[in-house]
């Protein structure tokens, strides 16, 4: 998967490209990951890409021409890859306004993601259908966000990873990052401690144990221990049902529940509430 990255920092990037599973998924190539700063585009000799907002308030807003072409310059490298192509070169204009092809929507191997606290919440089926993509490009904002133009004319699609609000856009684009590659054939060692993880099937995680049985009075459940691999799948359902109703109603709500389903959740509360 081929990911671009518009970022006025993007040395921050270094933590997803050199470490953990998503270091070693770049380093065996089934990630490739390229940044683009737009204080690179700026015309002035201060590289400005930022100014005071109109009408008024504080903090600064980030300009359209220097994003705007860092996303041109991404999505002719993207055109480029493997998969991506068809989508218009990147060639700009004066004042970069005029010759552009591959801007809002014109690529849907490869759209334009704006990480933004107003975007619509990621969820894990979007996920999933963002990692059969061949490549994504990822705006990360900063100061009090982006012009509304460039967002209007550049962007596929708006997208907030939390309900709270962050200094930029480097680590939600991270966070996406991070969630996509373990998506990925062949990232994970082992293909079904993804498919078991939390959202997946719709539930949270199941709790886990590990050595030794006991700690400070606390002990592994029986069941774990019983070697019985049916009466534990049941056991990991059960845990997964109760998790989810007690912490996450919201998701509770939306399970398509299956009477064997309903018979362990009846279990939960007769055994463990």
């Amino acid at each position: 998967m081929w990911i671009g990255v518009v970022s006025l920092f993007p040395e921050m990037f270094r933590a997803v490209c050199d470490f953990g599973i998503t270091g070693s998924a770049v380093t065996r190539g089934l990630v490739q990951l390229e940044t683009w700063n737009p204080r690179d585009f700026a015309k002035d000799r201060h590289r400005t890409v930022d100014d005071k907002p109109y009408g008024g308030g504080p903090g600064m807003v980030m300009k359209v021409q220097p994003l705007r072409e860092a996303i041109h310059a991404a999505q002719a490298a993207a055109a480029q890859q493997p998969g991506m192509g068809g989508a218009g070169a990147a060639v700009s204009g004066q004042d970069g306004e005029a010759g552009h092809e591959a801007a809002k929507g014109a690529n849907p191997a490869c759209p334009v993601i704006y990480l933004s606290p107003a975007g619509k919440p990621l969820k894990q089926p979007r996920l999933n259908e963002l990692a059969r993509l061949p490549g994504l490009i990822l705006i990360a904002g900063r100061y009090e966000g982006v012009d509304e133009r460039l967002i209007n004319t550049e962007v596929d699609e708006e997208m907030s990873v939390c309900d709270f609000v962050v200094s930029g856009g480097e680590l939600p684009a991270m966070m996406l990052v991070d969630a996509l590659t373990r998506l990925l054939p062949g990232a994970v060692g082992n293909a079904r401690s993804v498919a078991q993880d939390s959202f997946m099937a719709g539930c949270l995680d199941y709790p886990h144990y590990t050595r030794p049985e006991e700690i400070a009075g606390q002990a592994v459940p029986e069941v774990l221990l019983s070697g019985n691999h049916d009466e534990i799948d049941r056991w990991r359902r059960m845990m997964a049902l109760g998790r989810t109703w007690e912490r996450r109603p919201d998701l509770f709500a939306s399970l398509e529940l299956s009477d064997e389903d309903r018979q362990l959740i009846s279990r939960y509360h007769s055994e463990l509430k």
